[in-house]
């Protein structure tokens, strides 16, 4: 008898009765929370153009994080069976990427995917949560995914037909911990890492796509889930004094942050919540990474990464990124995993110590340890293939003709770092015609850095009262947008409502910006480069406070350092 939310087509009691095409091998994945839902999303392309195989989905109701699957699902458009429908369809195939719920209850085949970099970390089943002292000393958590506490039924069986191993390690680790389950193992590589592979070649344009310019360096901050975590409360809990100090210490224009957050932390706290907390971070430029789709292209981009003990971090330096650990808890992982020897060796993050000194030094020095890209998996590049052929071999039916293949990593939507909070800058006229600029968008001055200092400040800023005391105002916008007239006139309007200020600055592209002084010189600045324009105002600022003139630059231009990186700027009167 069907039930509340039972779905009618292409499965349910009557199916055969409205569904166009019904004689398909079903394939059902178990999508347990979002985390998991990536690992799923990854291998759905090896059952493309085969019109023997229909796929369904369904949620087991067990994860304590199924806040944001519903929309998942629905972004793939395949047909989502309630869990009560589910165990009475009559599928060929299941494929889980966790453990939890009654997968036994299932009917066909059931293959079992890490959703991670292997299987790491301790983890209690519902029936383990309060492990009971033994031989003088608390029973430790099982590991998930490699012990009997996870891959046993209550009879002693195994729950999956085929556990999915990304290398020989995690094959003795089973052998050792649970024997019943080693005739399940296949080793079949790791299709996460193999799509990331797959998309180094393409650094520079998710490096442009992250808003990361010539000469800059991107940083990412990396958080798992749990108190223990970077993002996490349970342990000295860096992170609310970590970020106002990054954007405090690393210049603006010569730095980028990103922080990518476990699934878990977003669909746990609230996407909402979660952009709540990190406000002032993100209004002084730090990208919030989508955690589904955009975090594998933000690793491939990083120049340096501040993590933890989580799967993410240990790619990261699988790819041979430098890594600092904010968060290393040990007790979490399981003691021969090679992420245990990683997060116990690996270089820590001192929070006492200034932190842009201490990524330098971590980016000059940094020698890739070999171990994270050797036990992440032992067949890079081949898990689609091998993948594949299991699904299949399970299935009992032959492969399709063509050649099994993972779906490249997407391109992320352009996003250049906005800066809407009040910005420190620090300026040195360090030639004809060349000057320094140096922007700060922390809370506190920065501790080191020479030069005069003005402030700048973004019209659209929440410090509304910091626009009364800005040397510098600016914004960025259309040229044509009617609501400001033109940037002529919007920079008339800013002198005019702002009497302290000396310079407003409209950025109308990615290279120009539309000036105007406080003496009523109209210019245009304009740079082939890739920094913000807003910097490029501020320059001009400091070349008037010295009691020169924009007219002196015409036919000569202005040559501005951010950093390392110098900008050909013309200088154009309007």
């Amino acid at each position: 008898m069907a039930g509340a939310g039972w779905i009618r087509v292409p499965v349910g009691d009557d199916s055969a009765r409205w569904a166009t095409r019904g004689r398909g091998h079903r394939v059902l994945l178990v999508v347990h929370n979002v985390t998991a839902a990536t690992r799923l999303l990854d291998v759905l392309p090896l059952f493309h153009d085969d019109f023997r195989v229909q796929l369904l989905a369904t949620c087991p109701g067990s994860s304590a994080f199924e806040a944001g699957v519903r929309d998942v699902l629905a972004q793939t458009g395949v047909p989502v069976l309630p869990w009560e429908q589910a165990v009475r369809t009559p599928v060929a195939l299941a494929i889980s990427a966790s453990f939890g719920g009654q997968l036994r209850s299932l009917s066909g085949q059931l293959a079992v995917l890490s959703h991670g970099a292997g299987y790491t970390k301790r983890l209690a089943t519902p029936d383990t949560r309060h492990p009971t002292p033994g031989a003088g000393r608390a029973v430790s958590e099982p590991v998930f995914g490699l012990s009997p506490e996870w891959l046993l039924d209550e009879f002693g069986k195994p729950i999956a037909d085929a556990l999915v191993l990304s290398h020989p390690e995690q094959y003795e680790r089973l052998r050792a911990a649970c024997p019943e389950a080693e005739p399940t193992a296949v080793l079949a590589g790791d299709p996460c890492w193999d799509r990331m592979l797959a998309a180094r070649p393409y650094r520079d344009r998710f490096r442009r796509a992250l808003g990361v310019g010539r000469g800059q360096r991107l940083v990412v901050l990396n958080s798992t889930w749990n108190p223990d975590s970077l993002f996490g409360d349970g342990g000295d809990d860096v992170l609310p004094s970590l970020l106002p100090r990054l954007t405090s210490e690393f210049p603006a224009d010569e730095y980028r942050l990103a922080a990518v957050l476990h699934p878990n932390i977003w669909h746990g706290h609230g996407p909402g919540q979660i952009r709540a907390w990190l406000d002032r971070a993100r209004r002084a430029g730090l990208a919030l990474v989508d955690p589904l789709h955009g975090w594998r292209q933000a690793l491939i981009a990083a120049d340096a990464v501040i993590g933890d003990h989580g799967s993410v971090t240990y790619y990261a330096a699988a790819l041979g990124t430098p890594v600092l650990l904010g968060a290393a808890p040990l007790s979490g992982l399981a003691p021969d995993a090679p992420v245990h020897a990683f997060v116990r060796t690996a270089p820590r993050l001192d929070p006492a110590l200034p932190l842009r000194g201490q990524v330098e030094r971590l980016i000059s020095r940094h020698q890739p340890p070999p171990e994270p890209s050797e036990f992440v998996s032992s067949s890079p590049g081949e898990s689609a293939a091998r993948l594949r052929r299991l699904f299949y071999d399970v299935m009992g039916i032959p492969e399709p003709d063509h050649p099994a293949r993972l779906e490249p990593l997407p391109l992320p939507p352009y996003e250049p770092a906005v800066h809407t909070v009040p910005l420190t800058v620090l300026t040195q006229l360090q030639g004809a015609c060349e000057i320094a600029v140096t922007r700060y968008a922390g809370p506190h001055r920065a501790s080191y850095g020479t030069g005069e200092a003005h402030t700048a400040v973004s019209e659209d800023t929440r410090e509304t009262d910091q626009l009364a005391l800005a040397d510098v105002v600016f914004r960025h916008g259309e040229p044509d947008d009617p609501r400001f007239g033109s940037p002529a006139q919007w920079t008339a309007e800013v002198l005019r409502g702002h009497p302290h200020c000396s310079l407003a600055a409209y950025v109308t592209s990615a290279g120009s910006c539309v000036v105007r002084t406080r003496a009523g010189v109209l210019v245009r600045l304009h740079s082939a480069s890739d920094a913000d324009p807003a910097a490029y105002a501020s320059a001009l600022h400091a070349w008037v406070s010295c009691g020169r003139s924009p007219e002196e630059l015409y036919g000569r231009g202005l040559t501005v350092r951010t950093g390392d990186a110098a900008h050909a700027v013309t200088v154009t009167p309007l």
